[in-house]
């Protein structure tokens, strides 16, 4: 009789070990078998909205499973983030996300969500170096005229809205070399590209997409580059490390993120896939074509590089009184 106990109390631990972990086990080696949802918290045709529909799209193509893209812009990109973290962590809802999130961690201390526990990275996906460009008009030819420019007078500087890449930058070259700058905010990069070109900027340091067209065209000319490395595009311009600045390093970035608790089968899953799509010789050469530089790290890469990145532009927001708008 007592053996007979033991066996049945036995079976029952087995299955409570192995059985509650069949149905894990079942969702990853079955998924993906719906839809998957990518949000993309920015407006259609900007570039990050282009690389997480060539991720889409690829992925499948892959899978044979459709991904949606579904653009929810708005709240500084808040409101897009906030209902991916709320969504089911299941690796059906996937979200797009930018510098300007681990900006939002300090940014908006009062958002619904919390960057940091409530969303999990499956990888960064690629970079985008930043470039010094002024208008032609401008009596300067390098940075340091410009830096000198800014000991003497008051630069005014654009951006795409507080706390974006943009602005970030300026209040690193700001605070690095000790010049006179007067932060204008403008909705969107397009703006103030216009008011650049228009002579009512004096400097905007951008994503090197934005800008390219224009140092092509001559309206721009570009002072450096914000990398630790040149870029094949605009090769003749130096870095800001050549140029005595090497701490002036930052790159606007986009990286692919899920809700936290999505079992780590499912992140793994994904993050092959993303790597294996960004390693295609097609795919490679459209995202480089933007402007991107490849990184497809592994989520746990993605997840240490997001945690600096909260630390870092946490300092500056705070060192530089940066306020949302």
């Amino acid at each position: 009789m007592k053996s007979t106990i033991f066996f049945g109390s036995f079976a029952a631990m087995i299955f409570m070990v192995f059985g509650t972990a069949v149905p894990g086990a079942a969702s990853a080696q079955g998924y993906p078998s719906k839809t998957i949802r990518y949000v993309v918290p920015f407006p259609p045709g900007g570039i990050t909205d282009m690389m997480a529909r060539t991720i889409g799209q690829k992925t499948s193509d892959a899978w044979k499973q459709a991904v949606v893209v579904d653009n929810r812009a708005g709240g500084n990109a808040l409101i897009g983030a906030d209902l991916v973290a709320k969504s089911s962590p299941d690796g059906y809802t996937w979200l797009a996300m930018t510098i300007t999130h681990t900006v939002n961690a300090t940014l908006f201390p009062q958002a619904p969500f919390s960057f940091t526990k409530d969303l999990k990275a499956v990888s960064v996906l690629g970079s985008l170096p930043m470039v010094v460009v002024v208008p032609q008009s401008l009596p300067v030819k390098s940075l340091a005229d410009l830096t000198a420019l800014g000991h003497k007078r008051s630069l005014n500087g654009g951006s795409s809205g507080n706390g974006t890449p943009q602005h970030l930058a300026l209040e690193l070259y700001r605070q690095l070399a000790g010049i006179n700058a007067q932060h204008i905010p403008f909705k969107g990069g397009a703006p103030s590209m216009i008011s650049l070109i228009g002579g009512e900027l004096d400097f905007v340091i951008t994503g090197l997409p934005e800008c390219l067209p224009h140092i092509k065209s001559g309206k721009l000319r570009a002072l450096a580059i914000a990398s630790s490395a040149r870029h094949p595009f605009i090769p003749e311009v130096q870095t800001t490390a050549e140029l005595g600045l090497p701490s002036l390093t930052i790159t606007s970035w986009t990286g692919l993120m899920v809700p936290s608790g999505t079992p780590k089968d499912i992140v793994t899953r994904i993050n092959a896939e993303v790597a294996s799509v960004l390693k295609q010789p097609d795919t490679a050469e459209r995202v480089r074509a933007q402007g991107f530089d490849i990184v497809a790290n592994s989520a746990e890469a993605a997840q240490s590089f997001m945690a600096a990145e909260v630390e870092r532009w946490g300092k500056l927001v705070r060192e530089a009184n940066i306020k949302a708008d």
